[in-house]
């Protein structure tokens, strides 16, 4: 199994080259997968009907949705933990601190080791394209499979002022500390 990516050649209009050809990447769009075939192939593989699996995962969204917007992180067993966050201005004065200082509401999920050392252990498949669409080349990754954790890595393009809170009141992740203007 690998992960697809595609290169293709573009001219690039904004940043720091624009007007210059450049080989620029994205994911390779997957189908998405019907919801009914991974409650059967998860039925399969445990030994529960189909109508109990639907039911037992409509109940675990249901706590994850309430448990996440009361403020805690919520383990997802064999895949991580999820949280609610936002992204915000910072100000200086008590008074200045107000809702429309929230500029977006986020969905925090920060996957297991496991899930983790998966990612890093699958190889990357590269497609390189001309601007046409015609295949140039393909190329395998031999990386060292470096996973992003952006629990303990600030993001390297959040706008001067915006920074990641990996902070919180503990929880199951861990947490605590931190600084930033995401407020958990």
């Amino acid at each position: 199994m690998a992960i697809k990516v595609i290169a293709q050649r573009r001219v690039l209009k904004i940043g720091k080259n624009p007007g210059v050809k450049m080989f620029v990447m994205r994911p390779e769009l997957y189908t998405p997968i019907q919801e009914k075939k991974v409650f059967k192939e998860a039925s399969v593989r445990s030994g529960i009907s189909v109508g109990a699996m639907k039911a037992a995962w409509d109940a675990a969204g249901e706590v994850i949705k309430a448990w996440a917007t009361e403020g805690h992180s919520v383990p997802l067993p064999g895949l991580g933990t999820v949280r609610f966050s936002v992204r915000s201005k910072a100000v200086e004065n008590l008074e200045d601190v107000k809702t429309n200082l929230i500029n977006s509401r986020r969905i925090i999920f920060t996957p297991s080791t496991d899930v983790k050392d998966e990612l890093a252990d699958t190889s990357i498949q590269i497609t390189c394209l001309d601007e046409d669409g015609t295949i140039l080349k393909r190329v395998t990754s031999d990386d060292g499979g470096e996973v992003e954790d952006p629990e303990n890595n600030p993001s390297p393009n959040s706008p001067e002022g915006e920074g990641t809170n990996t902070g919180g009141t503990g929880g199951d992740n861990g947490g605590g500390g931190g600084t930033g203007s995401d407020m958990d």
